[in-house]
């Protein structure tokens, strides 16, 4: 491994490599700041020129270098505009414009660039250390286990609920779900809920669907309430560094979920957007009294939290593509098509037979995760200044991006119906209080969830594969743990509340 690492190291310090380091990481960033368009859209574009690069080597170096630039930078949009950029940093939005509507969106930014670049710093040691043997483990995971696993992130809906809101968190979910079914089933390829509209007939877009969730809503509120367009608090701009006691509240989140995230991002199919929701879950279900109180209204904590586990997942999901050529995302799946263009073909073999493309892309990973930090911290005031523009021209520009992304996801003129519909439902429901990002979340796993448990039906013949594999039945219990043990939590602190009360 040694020998391995030192042949990648020589590989990715040449001044060409570099080079693309550099270049991949400013164009994702730039990608990812832009609501809507995401790294599979740019990838794609930019695989005619990896290819016309001629070297698999720096070809793949680029294109790593937009992937994970854009999850980098697109907390950008997610914290000061409400609109994420791309779908691995939705969950970053939760805190972080709140976090800018309090005038702290520097503090913000700077969380999510420290956060980021830990995240995707020890992804890429623990990608160096553990490749080999997770490409094993990844192969342990059959349908089985994911839609266990969907079933996890499921039962951690109640951390995307505020005190009280547990029951609206769920319907929420369930609305969610019912969306995801829409489209052909994953049994068969027949449509079904598309009323039909052949536009309807390959499902929801997710870009779509989050923007409508989250951009459209801010816009229409923004037009609703002159007085608040006018005279927001997010368009003072202080505190623009974090102090030692934040620096060390953070730094435990950001470990754990550096960690938990890569671990998620090794399993095919999982990637960076369950990591990101899974992180902020884990870390408000494990925080304390106020501190929990503080998630969804500007927690320094939900923002390192989905920040570090979507970049760490975003080096995870390398170890599928490039041990078993088995794509994690969508993202590497064009990828690895990229891959197969350049005559490499990863596998079991590319560490043998390719070492110094195998060692130079995880060494760029790293260097990759330096040039963006030190490209986006002394970016962070100049960033942060897009709140002050006056909100009669940001709400222009916020519907504009909110539209374009939309329409360029699918290039289907029917997502703009689509988006102002489901815009205008979502701004209702967020005045009836009613928590927007379950929806979402159901919405995501829920076509995961349901094509893995058909698989699961199919090849086991019934539910006898729950008890027929050990770790589908782990996975599913604690399902049941995270289900019950906030509803523990309540009812202790209300007995605890009642003793208080009676000894007064």
């Amino acid at each position: 491994m040694l020998e391995g690492i030192l042949i990648g190291l020589a590989t990715a310090v040449t001044p060409f490599n570099l080079m693309m380091v550099v270049a991949g990481c400013v164009i994702g960033t730039l990608i990812g700041m832009l609501p809507g368009l995401g790294p599979m859209s740019i990838i794609a574009i930019m695989i005619p020129v990896a290819i016309g690069i001629g070297d698999p080597t720096s070809a793949l170096i680029l294109l790593s270098g937009v992937y994970y630039g854009a999850i980098f930078g697109g907390s950008t949009s997610s914290i000061l505009l409400n609109a994420p950029g791309v779908a691995g940093t939705v969950a970053t939005a939760f805190d972080g414009y709140p976090l800018a509507r309090k005038g702290q969106a520097g503090k913000a930014l700077t969380i999510a660039a420290i956060a980021s670049f830990a995240g995707g710093t020890i992804g890429a040691i623990l990608l160096m250390i553990f490749a080999p043997a997770l490409s094993t483990v990844a192969l342990l995971f059959h349908s089985a286990e994911y839609f266990a696993l969907m079933v996890v992130g499921l039962s951690a809906i109640a951390a995307f609920a505020g005190t009280g809101q547990v029951a609206k968190a769920l319907m929420m979910t369930l609305l969610g779900l019912m969306l995801g079914s829409v489209g052909e089933g994953a049994l068969s390829n027949t449509p079904r809920f598309t009323f039909g509209l052949m536009e309807l007939q390959s499902g929801f877009s997710f870009i779509t669907l989050a923007m409508a969730m989250f951009a459209l809503p801010e816009a229409l509120f923004l037009v609703m309430n002159p007085a608040r367009a006018a005279t927001g608090e997010g368009g003072k701009i202080s505190k623009l560094r974090i102090s030692g006691a934040e620096a060390r509240s953070i730094a435990p989140v950001i470990g754990r979920q550096s960690i938990q995230g890569f671990f998620i991002g090794v399993l095919p199919g999982a990637g960076a957007t369950i990591a990101s929701f899974l992180g902020y879950a884990v870390e408000r279900n494990i925080a304390k009294g106020a501190e929990q109180d503080e998630f969804g209204k500007g927690s320094i904590k939900g923002v390192a939290a989905p920040e570090s586990a979507n970049n760490a997942a975003c080096t995870g999901s390398f170890v599928p593509l490039l041990t078993l050529g088995i794509p994690g995302s969508g993202t590497t799946a064009i990828l690895l098509g990229a891959l197969l263009a350049l005559n490499v073909t990863p596998g079991p073999r590319l560490m043998v037979d390719e070492p110094g493309v195998f060692w130079a892309v995880i060494i760029s990973m790293y260097l990759g995760n330096l040039v963006l930090l030190i490209l986006n911290l002394p970016l962070i005031p100049y960033i942060a200044k897009i709140l002050t523009i006056p909100r009669t021209f940001l709400i222009p520009f916020i519907l504009f991006f909110t539209l374009m992304g939309s329409y360029l996801g699918q290039n289907n003129s029917t997502e703009l119906l689509i988006l102002v519909g489901f815009g205008v439902v979502a701004t209702i429901l967020r005045f009836a209080d009613y928590p927007l990002a379950p929806l979402l979340i159901g919405f995501i796993l829920g076509v995961m969830l349901e094509n893995n448990f058909a698989r699961a039906m199919q090849l086991y013949r019934g539910f006898d594969f729950i008890l027929e594999r050990p770790m589908t039945l782990a996975l599913l219990v604690l399902a049941i743990l995270l289900m019950v043990l906030p509803g523990l939590r309540n009812l202790r602190a209300r007995k605890r509340a009642g003793g208080v009360a009676d000894g007064d």
